[in-house]
């Protein structure tokens, strides 16, 4: 049986200067960004149906207010025109609803890290920005090899001070740190801060996972405004530290469903990776149970009929022996072969044993003082 609890602790060097050996570095570039692309294409969906149910309702109350024109005009029953006022009056309620909802989704929008318009003035006016360096994204055509070898590097010398960025606990903590130790301001400390966090939910350490996540969201956020303006991510660091910690309530509830949602991703890659161990561990130690054959003793034991179960579990070669005699030639002969192709029965057992004790005295007789 594999033994699940050597999963339970696994442990991270606090001087490893590679990444974990659980996190494969090229899979985590492709999974921020397929975290990223995913969360966009809710917000697109989420635009789409609300556009199609705005147009749909303009539709139907344009539709309507033609009937109650015509019927006013033609004089028909009361019964017909109650009945048109009715759906005129169900129609603009929801409409009022749509129109609600619209202002919800721009005042997201709006509020969304990388939106310009969320900024405070402070630190963007016209004479500052012509003074910051242009953004440059020099990593955009590299492989995902390069950039982890890229990564690798970078860790190596700047691990100990972003683990203790990552520790920090205060917004203006964090910005002096940054603002001091300005070359940690870029996608491989936003990258390293995911392994980070991964590696501490599949130890189960969650409550110091959800507080490096927090600095992970907030150096995701630099960088995702860096990305808009165009500037270097550097120039950015004061102005969302200012805006973050007066943010109105809005302001911060966005902050905080990206960093719940961050959570949320972090533990099912988690979950996965765990998953993707053990199912590895259980190859290799199914591997390693196999006999001459290249069968699974485990998986043939399984598949033998239950007399013959009985006989490997107690043992007993007299019985076994006479168990097969009993048995038709044929399947005999074919539960044999397969108990010897994967090591349940090795035949002249005694005679190899006698062998391998005979080469064992030649080698130490054989052996020099």
């Amino acid at each position: 049986m594999v033994d699940y609890s050597k999963w339970k602790d696994i442990e991270i060097s606090d001087d490893e200067d590679d990444t974990h050996p659980n996190i494969d570095t090229p899979s985590l570039f492709r999974w921020r960004h397929q975290a990223r692309v995913e969360r966009m294409e809710e917000r697109k969906k989420e635009q789409e149906e609300h556009e199609r149910k705005k147009l749909e309702t303009q539709r139907k109350l344009k539709d309507t207010k033609e009937k109650l024109a015509k019927l006013e005009t033609e004089q028909k029953d009361s019964a017909d025109l109650s009945a048109i006022k009715k759906a005129l009056q169900d129609l603009e309620k929801e409409q009022e609803k749509i129109q609600k909802i619209e202002d919800e989704i721009k005042k997201k929008e709006k509020l969304t890290p990388w939106n310009v318009d969320t900024i405070g003035q402070d630190g963007f006016t016209k004479t500052v920005i012509n003074t910051k360096p242009v953004r440059k994204d020099d990593e955009s055509s590299l492989s995902d090899e390069e950039k982890e070898k890229r990564m690798k590097q970078f860790v190596k010398e700047n691990e100990k001070k972003l683990k203790e960025f990552g520790m920090l606990q205060k917004y203006d903590a964090s910005k002096k740190f940054l603002q001091d130790n300005p070359q940690l301001v870029c996608e491989n400390t936003a990258n390293y801060l995911v392994i980070w966090c991964i590696n501490l939910e599949m130890e189960e350490k969650h409550d110091l996972m959800e507080h490096v996540a927090h600095q992970c969201i907030c150096m995701q956020y630099i960088l995702e405004l860096s990305k808009q303006l165009d500037v270097d991510p550097r120039a950015c660091v004061g102005s969302f530290f200012s805006r973050i910690q007066i943010a109105e309530v809005e302001y911060k509830k966005s902050f905080d469903d990206e960093l719940r949602a961050f959570k949320e991703r972090i533990g099912k890659r988690a979950a996965e990776k765990i998953a993707e161990a053990l199912k590895e561990a259980e190859e290799e130690e199914r591997k390693a149970r196999l006999g001459p054959g290249g069968l699974d003793p485990a998986e043939v034991f399984e598949t033998l009929p239950e007399p013959l179960q009985k006989c490997f579990e107690a043992q007993d070669i007299p019985l076994l022996q006479k168990t097969i005699a009993a048995m038709p030639e044929s399947e005999a002969r074919y539960h044999m072969k397969r108990c010897i192709d994967s090591g349940l029965w090795v035949p002249d057992a005694k005679a190899k044993e006698q062998e391998d004790e005979e080469a064992n005295e030649k080698d130490e007789t054989s052996d020099p003082e």
